[in-house]
This record gives structure tokens, C-alpha cells and sequence, in this order.
């Protein structure tokens, strides 16, 4: 991972490696139950997280002043600190990095209920902490004590996949030793249904297909996922079982249309290719895309475009982690980087559930089925947001 340039030649970084992971999602809780239901096809039908208990993270007082989403990420931060088994001995050089792409919508949905049926002071005094958007990665930088960068990314569906790139900057920059880091949402209300389905974005159906000729939108979920990442350094001195590594990250701009993408996929082949470049290897290396696949018909025919103009066609088998999740907004990118880990960690490609028919328009190696060998150990996890947000990250495993 490069960090810069020295006299117009690039600086590479520390080694960023992955040492916990954690996740709650639609399969349920914990990274486990997230994989095995991408290979088994089985999800709460809801897409909501079954039988999600906050009171185990918080008290009963607590949970009545955070919102779900903040409390989601608090659930797969824990895990994935209780995973690499890691205590911060250097809080300045430890960082609280998410994503998430509105925040807490459902509070100020109630809120707002509450204020046209009872009156301005009956709406709480916690609205403001409980809405903004920084929230999660706030709440778990005071959980474990955590006084470096505590930032929070908002780039809409690529959020999560921004705030691991970011978050894997800065441990291979050195400004930071160690990390948590990933992206959490949840958003279903009633509003965020009526919106999404009104601009047509929502599947009739409530299907979600991802590549499949039949596809007409994507399935509103919630869900949050993280990563504890260090420097090599920092993970080999304390004896850390390393499940991979992140060997690059990259960002980039539609600059076309606040929702659609480009049609030709150009700004998402551009980020791939960032990417790629940033972790000093070829297409070539690439031996498995776990693709942004979100059922919808603009954004998979574009993704599919992007994919094919860079790999050719040659490119590298591609899954959707979405048939299973639904579409977690802001905590889709966290929940597919630690898919993509486990990947790495299983050698195994989860297949596309929900695809039956592949749009012929889309040339892809789809693995539908049945899980495939993953033959070589380097997935491109790719995420892209309304607002033309496009975000990459290349994981590989650790040797």
C-alpha cells in the first residue's frame, strides 16, 4: 500500500493486516452466521438482524438513548475487539474509523412523530446525539478508549469500503498503530421505504437478484460489519493470528448524476484500477471480485461494463453478497470486506443467491449454484454510492 510520493517516485506504507472481524447482518449475529448464510441462501426474510439483543452491549437506559444503527456497529465492533483478542496499550495511536450512509433516520422519524402529536417538549433531549451520522464510531471510540482519528465517512453505499480504505491509510501511514473500523446502517422506516421506493430504486418484488435479467431493485437491509487492522508490526509483537491483509484501497468520482451511474462504468473501472495499482499488482493477480451487485438494473449492467473494460475477458469469478444481505446502504461495503476476508480465510466464493437467469448483457463469470474454489488468495471488494461515489479495496491473504 503506497502512501505518497518521495521526489516523484511512490513511498509504500506499513503492512496493514487484519486481525478481528465481527458483523451483524440478516443472516444474524457474528461473522460466522454472515458467511454461512451467503453460502447457504439463508437470511431473515426482513432483512433486519434476528433477534438482536442491545441490551448486551448496553444498558437499559442506554439503549433508549442510541439509535439501531449505532447500536449494530457496537455489536460487530465488540465482536471483532473480542476476535483479535486486542487491548489498547497506546490509545493516542489507536483510531475509531466508520461509514454510514444516513444515520439515525429511524430516531428522527419517531422524533418527528412525536413532535406533531405531542408538542416540542415531549421530543427528547438526546435527538441530536442520537441522529448524527457519527454516532457509531463515537460510541465505540469511548467503549474501548480509543484517542486517535475518530471519524466518521458518509459517502452513501460506498461508506463502509471508504472508511476501511482510509482507516488502512492511516495504519500504513504510521499515524496510527491499530484500528477499528467498518460501517453500520439501519433505516427501516417507513419513510426510507416510502423515498426509496417513490424514485423507483426498491424491487416490486422484494427480490433481490442481483445480475439477473429479471432484476428491478435493490432490498432494503440493515446490518453492520468490522475490522480490527494493524501494522504487521504492531500485530506480530503482541502474537496476532492474522486472517489476511489489505494490500490496497482506492476512491474516485462519478462526477455524473446524483443517483445513477455512469453508464459506461467509467469511473468505477477507474477506481478498481486505482486500487489495484495501489497494492502493486496486475488484473492478473485478482482471483475473485466480490462485486457492489445491487439488483438494480442501471448499476449492475454498469458495474458488469466497468468490470469487463479492465480484466477483459479474462476477468476473475464475481459474486453479490446482496441476494442474502439486502442492501445495507452504508454497512453493505463493511459486510462485503469482511465476506471477502473469510473468503481468503475459507479459500471458498459463496455463490450469487437469488440469480436464476444472467442478463445476457452481462459477460461476467457470475458463480451461481454452488461455492466455488477461490484459486488465488486476492479479492476486489467493490462499493458504489448514490452522489457518484465509487470505492475499492484489495485484500489478500497474509504471507
Amino acid at each position: 500500500m503506497f502512501i505518497g510520493e518521495v521526489n516523484g517516485r511512490p513511498v509504500e506504507g506499513h503492512r496493514v493486516v487484519i486481525t478481528g472481524i465481527g458483523a451483524v447482518s440478516a443472516c444474524g449475529s457474528g461473522a460466522t452466521a454472515l458467511f454461512e448464510g451467503l453460502l447457504s441462501g439463508t437470511f431473515n426474510e426482513d432483512r433486519s438482524v434476528p433477534d438482536f439483543d442491545p441490551e448486551v452491549y448496553f444498558s437499559a437506559k442506554e439503549v433508549r438513548r442510541v439509535d439501531r444503527f449505532a447500536q449494530l456497529i457496537v455489536a460487530a465492533a465488540a465482536e471483532a475487539f473480542d476476535d483479535a483478542g486486542i487491548e489498547v496499550t497506546n490509545p493516542d495511536r489507536s483510531a475509531s474509523i466508520f461509514g454510514t450512509g444516513i444515520g439515525g433516520m429511524t430516531t428522527l422519524t419517531a422524533q418527528t412523530a412525536i413532535l406533531a402529536e405531542k408538542g416540542p417538549k415531549r421530543v427528547t433531549p438526546f435527538l441530536a446525539p442520537m441522529i448524527m451520522p457519527n454516532a457509531g464510531g463515537a460510541q465505540v471510540a469511548m467503549r474501548y478508549g480509543l484517542m486517535g482519528p475518530a471519524e466518521t465517512i458518509t459517502t452513501a453505499c460506498a461508506a463502509g469500503t471508504h472508511a476501511i480504505g482510509y482507516a488502512a491509510h492511516l495504519v500504513a501511514s504510521g499515524r496510527v498503530s491499530m484500528a477499528i473500523t467498518g460501517g453500520g446502517e439501519s433505516i427501516l422506516d417507513p419513510v426510507a421505504f416510502a423515498g426509496f421506493g417513490n424514485m423507483t430504486a426498491l424491487s416490486t418484488t422484494g427480490k433481490s437478484m442481483p445480475f439477473d435479467v429479471a432484476r428491478d431493485g435493490f432490498v432494503m437491509a440493515e446490518g453492520a460489519a468490522s475490522l480490527v487492522i494493524e501494522s504487521l508490526e504492531h500485530a506480530s509483537a503482541r502474537g496476532a493470528r492474522i486472517y489476511a491483509e489489505i494490500l490496497g484501497a482506492a476512491s474516485t468520482a462519478d462526477a455524473f448524476h446524483i443517483t445513477a451511474p455512469r453508464e459506461d462504468g467509467a469511473g468505477a473501472r477507474r477506481c478498481m484500477e486505482l486500487a489495484i495499482a495501489d497494492a502493486s499488482l496486475t488484473v492478473a493477480d485478482v482471483g475473485h471480485i466480490n462485486a457492489h451487485g445491487t439488483s438494480t438494473p442501471l448499476n449492475d449492467l454498469a458495474e458488469s461494463k466497468a468490470i469487463t473494460s479492465l480484466f477483459g475477458e479474462h476477468a476473475p469469478p464475481v459474486t453479490s453478497a446482496k441476494g442474502v444481505t439486502g442492501h445495507s446502504l452504508g454497512g453493505a461495503g463493511a459486510l462485503e470486506a469482511v465476506a471477502s476476508v473469510m473468503t481468503i480465510d475459507r479459500g471458498i466464493i459463496p455463490p450469487t443467491i437469488g440469480l436464476e437467469n444472467l442478463d445476457p448483457a452481462i459477460t461476467l463469470d457470475v458463480v451461481q449454484g454452488e461455492p466455488r474454489k477461490l484459486e488465488l488468495p486476492v479479492v476486489l471488494s467493490n462499493s458504489f454510492g448514490f452522489g457518484g461515489h465509487n470505492g475499492c479495496l484489495v485484500i489478500g491473504g497474509y504471507h
